[in-house]
This record gives C-alpha cells, sequence and structure tokens, in this order.
C-alpha cells in the first residue's frame, strides 16, 4: 500500500511538473490567439507579478490535491479500510493485492455515488458549460450557482454519517463563531446550525465519522477469525505441537470458512446497504 501511494505520489508530482515545464512553451508556440504577457509575467520573478505565480502555484496544487478531496467526500475511506481489515484478519498477506482493493473500492463508490454525481453533472455541470438552462431550476446557472449546487448536493450526502462529537469537535476549531451563536444557546445541533459551518468543517468530521464506522465494521469481522485462531492455538497445545505455528494450521481454515460463508458478498452486501441508507436518507 505504501509503494502504492508512493508511485501515485511521485506520478502526479512528475505530470506537475511536466506541466509546468512545457505549458509556457506550448503557449508561447500557439499562434496569435494566445497572450504570451501572461508567460512573461509568471517568468519574470518580478515584484509585481508575485501574485500571478502565487495564483499558478495555488491552482496546480488545487489541481493535484483534488483526486484526494473527491475520495474523501466519499464513501472511498470506509470501503478501503474495511477491505483492508478482511484482508488482514484472514491473514492472507497480500492477496488480494492492493491495486485489486482499490480498483473495487472505486468501484463501489461509483455505484454508491453514481446517482448524487449525475444529479449535479444534469443540473450544474452539464448546463453551465453548455450554457443552457438547468432542469431544476429552469435558468442558465452561473459558476457560482453550479458550484453551490455541487457543493449542497455533496454536504446533503455527508450530513447522515457525521457523528455529533466529530462535528462539534471540528466546529469548535473551524468555526468557534458559529458554536457560540447557534449551538451554545440552547446545546442542540439544528439544521441551521449545520448548515452554516464551512465546507472546511464538514468534510474533516465526515472522514472522522466514515473512519470511527470502518472500524467499528473491522472489530466485527475480525471476532470469528479470532475465534478460528483460539481454537487452532488450543488444539496445537493439547497435541504438544508447541514448535508449529498456528497461523500455519489456521490460515487455510479461515479461507475455507470465508468462501463456504460468502464472505466477499456478505461484506461488500453491508458496505452498499450502509452506504446506500446515508445516500436515501
Amino acid at each position: 500500500m505504501i509503494n502504492f501511494r508512493r508511485s501515485l505520489i511521485l506520478g502526479v508530482i512528475g505530470a506537475v511538473v511536466i506541466l509546468l515545464i512545457t505549458a509556457p512553451v506550448a503557449l508561447a508556440s500557439a499562434g496569435d490567439g494566445v497572450d504570451a504577457g501572461i508567460i512573461d509575467r509568471v517568468l519574470s520573478g518580478s515584484p509585481a507579478d508575485v501574485d500571478v505565480s502565487i495564483k499558478l502555484i495555488l491552482l496546480t496544487t488545487v489541481l493535484a490535491i483534488a483526486p484526494a478531496l473527491l475520495m474523501l467526500t466519499t464513501c472511498f475511506t470506509r470501503i478501503i479500510v474495511v477491505l483492508g481489515f478482511v484482508r488482514r484478519a484472514i491473514g492472507t498477506q497480500d492477496s488480494p493485492p492492493n491495486q485489486v482493493l482499490i480498483g473495487l473500492s472505486f468501484l463501489l463508490t461509483l455505484a454508491v455515488m453514481g446517482p448524487i454525481w449525475g444529479d449535479i453533472y444534469t443540473n450544474a455541470i452539464q448546463p453551465y458549460a453548455e450554457q443552457t438552462p438547468s432542469p431544476s431550476t429552469g435558468e442558465v446557472p452561473s459558476g457560482q450557482q453550479a458550484y453551490e449546487y455541487a457543493d449542497t448536493r455533496m454536504r446533503e450526502f455527508m450530513y447522515h454519517s457525521i457523528d455529533e462529537g466529530d462535528l462539534l469537535l471540528m466546529a469548535r476549531v473551524g468555526a468557534p463563531t458559529k458554536v457560540k451563536e447557534l449551538y451554545e444557546e440552547n446545546g442542540v445541533i439544528s439544521r441551521g446550525f449545520v448548515d452554516a459551518l464551512p465546507t472546511t468543517v464538514i468534510i474533516p468530521s465526515f472522514v472522522l465519522s466514515e473512519l470511527r464506522r470502518a472500524f467499528e465494521m473491522g472489530f466485527m469481522i475480525y471476532i470469528p477469525f479470532v475465534v478460528i485462531d483460539l481454537v487452532v492455538s488450543a488444539m496445537l497445545v493439547s497435541m504438544g505441537m508447541l514448535m508449529l505455528p498456528p497461523v500455519i494450521v489456521s490460515l487455510p481454515f479461515k479461507v475455507l470458512v470465508f468462501v463456504l460463508v460468502d464472505g466477499w458478498g456478505l461484506v461488500v452486501e453491508q458496505l452498499l446497504f450502509s452506504s446506500m441508507v446515508t445516500v436515501s436518507g
């Protein structure tokens, strides 16, 4: 997992570096339709043009972390953590490999988030890109309106999975004024209080809640495999085979039990069911 993430990060950094190196040259040679003045301002290094360089750096940074932010605002976190627990509980080391787990998690995320992303594309992205009336409002949305619609739909998905303790924790750090004005007076987390919180508070609260639920599911998955390990260990001790590692003997039994009960199907079913309840809720 660490090597795969390291390779992915290096690939993203390399792509950004290549883009930064080749983009000015490509734009300069594009012809009359490109304003080469912006290139000169970025590469000049003069104090008056520092603002342009900073904006370019911020833009490339956002593009680099956009995939991570997209995954953190979906059920991908819960799915990949639970599948990792399953592999460790069985004790099969690198089987299934990381690529399979990540690919399966991504496909399951697409299955869950497909209706939401489709709604955002139909009512926000496509009308704004084509400058056509949105089916939801009947008006041509501006860039700000398209962003607000997408942000609202994603926040509605995250609301139902956020634990109150995690929300208050992040709100006291990221929006203390809102906590004093809308929460401390009556001590109730109302919909108005949640809507008033910025997205920078909602997203980390959602991630913390998803990690908590993923670890709860992982604990429940571990229990039957621990029982099998205990039974095998007790049998080996009673037979006097103290030098034989119990893991070697228990691994085939754990794999057999997991296959007989259709373990992957049960795990995926519970992951999809819990996420679909969140979407429909």
